[in-house]
């Protein structure tokens, strides 16, 4: 008598299955680094956490630093391939750091666990980003195309042309940052909800605002 054919559904399911089990566990694992930091995260919370056996979170990443490090590259990839999709070259220069800033401070509120992240890393100096060997995926796109929004802007005489790109990044992504990272502190200390969706929409436009008026400032001066 022939052998039972192996079941097609079972052979097709495991591919699917092993990429969902990966996903909750580098998931679950964010979610555990970004409350506990480095130092208190938990492998077994975070298979707990994954409802994943712990043997398979070492089999997917190794062990507890290789996880995190991959924690870390995965949340920057996120943000690199969204600012890769805005396509800034084909807007006029006070559209494009229109939709750079605006998209930077949401990438931000709709993803909390970002600046979270950031501070764990910093919290130990940089050390696991310096490792990561897939650097070039780090480094933002950004600073090379705001180098051409301010080269197009000074050449149509909208905005100076003395401005450090990678200085203007760190101001863009700084007025996002900060408001989202101290939401909480800064609604008590003002006495007012900052997560509201009007002072959400107030921030925002006048972090716009002030990159752009900062990008014609010396232009004006100039005149």
């Amino acid at each position: 008598m022939d052998a039972k054919a192996p079941d097609a559904t079972v052979q097709t399911r495991r591919p699917r299955d092993s990429a969902r089990t990966k996903a909750a566990i580098l998931k679950a694992a964010r979610d555990e680094f970004c409350e506990q930091g480095f130092n208190g995260a938990r492998v077994d919370a975070i298979a707990a956490r994954a409802k994943a056996n712990k043997r398979l979170l070492y089999h997917y990443y190794g062990n507890k630093e290789a996880l995190y490090q991959t924690v870390l590259l995965d949340a920057y990839k996120e943000i690199r391939n969204g600012e890769r999709e805005l396509s800034l070259r084909q807007h006029h220069p006070v559209e494009a750091i229109d939709r750079m800033v605006r998209f930077t401070f949401r990438h931000f509120l709709a993803n909390p666990w970002f600046p979270r992240l950031l501070a764990v890393e910093n919290l130990q100096n940089a050390r696991f980003l310096k490792q990561i060997t897939d650097l070039p995926a780090l480094h933002s796109p950004l600073v090379t195309e705001l180098q051409d929004i301010i080269r197009r802007g000074g050449e149509m005489g909208v905005f100076r042309p003395d401005v450090d790109p990678m200085q203007l990044y760190i101001s863009i992504a700084g007025l996002g940052y900060f408001y989202v990272s101290n939401i909480k502190t800064l609604s008590v200390i003002f006495d007012r909800d900052l997560n509201d969706f009007a002072a959400i929409q107030e921030r925002e436009a006048q972090a716009v605002q002030m990159v752009i008026d900062y990008l014609r400032a010396g232009h004006r001066q100039g005149e």
